[in-house]
């Protein structure tokens, strides 16, 4: 099996670089899908509550046969919850759901600035790392105007901040925010749900490679030590995104893609998710 290369967050907890998502997997699939997953070597998979597919992957990682501390498994708060009660509670119905006695990362979703006071959740998020049933904690689309504002309020630091980032969405400026407040980036949409593979820059590097686009970029985001984290419900393209680990990109190749970057957003603006 091949070692996925790990990040040590914050705390010293250290998660998986190259992950599994389930985010559109209907709950009728996630559980073989994440099962194939695990058996490709996947030993990271992230959910949300608003997936709706939390027990499927409970079932999933039982059912495996693989220890339980072997899998980092990450949710995300729905955004309906907006009290620190709220969020106690919303935090209980995912270990349940999910089967488990902890979560290895939980996420703020989105910060939902106009309806939401994200610092009163964050600091039920605080409590519930404090009780150590969440191993590390964190923020999902959050900008650094709302991790500035985590900063001046709150005591613990985000391990993570998950947000939409491909090639036509680099978001250096943030990751760079992130990284001096010791923030590990992770990358939602890696591959802009498609929209970048026909890119005539990374179909030449592809093909020098003799790798798909889709590996080209997924390589790309490693080598930037962004934590990624691809889905599919096909076997072939599960294993194909795990093929990463045998070939590597040139300064040239990093910048030509780095170079594609034209701030184009697929989903919301997280100042408009409200």
């Amino acid at each position: 099996m091949t070692d996925v290369p790990t990040v040590t967050l914050n705390n010293g907890v250290e998660i998986p670089q190259l992950g599994f998502g389930v985010f559109q997997i209907k709950p009728d699939d996630a559980r073989d899908t994440v099962l194939s997953a695990l058996e490709v070597g996947y030993r990271h998979i992230d959910t949300a509550q608003m997936y709706r597919n939390e027990k499927q992957v409970g079932e999933a990682v039982r059912d495996s046969g693989i220890d339980r501390s072997e899998i980092f498994v990450t949710s995300k708060l729905n955004n309906g919850v907006h009290t620190a009660e709220e969020t106690l509670e919303a935090f209980e119905t995912s270990l349940d759901t999910l089967g488990f006695d902890y979560l290895d990362l939980f996420l703020v979703h989105w910060p939902m600035p106009e309806t939401r006071n994200y610092v009163e959740v964050w600091r039920a998020f605080e409590d519930i790392y404090r009780s150590g049933r969440a191993r590390a904690i964190g923020v999902s689309n959050f900008t650094e105007h709302h991790l500035r504002r985590l900063h001046t309020e709150t005591t613990v630091v985000p391990a993570v901040n998950q947000v939409e980032l491909h090639p036509y969405l680099a978001q250096d400026a943030l990751r760079a925010f992130d990284s001096e407040h010791g923030i590990a980036t992770e990358a939602w949409s890696p591959i802009g749900q498609g929209t970048v593979l026909g890119d005539p820059v990374l179909v030449r590097v592809a093909s020098e490679h003799d790798r798909t686009p889709a590996q080209v970029v997924l390589r790309w985001h490693l080598q930037r030590g962004d934590i990624v984290f691809p889905k599919s419900v096909t076997r072939a393209r599960i294993e194909e995104n795990f093929a990463l680990f045998d070939f590597e990109l040139s300064a040239e190749d990093m910048a030509a893609v780095s170079a594609l970057d034209k701030g184009g957003r697929i989903g919301p603006h997280p100042e408009d998710v409200n």
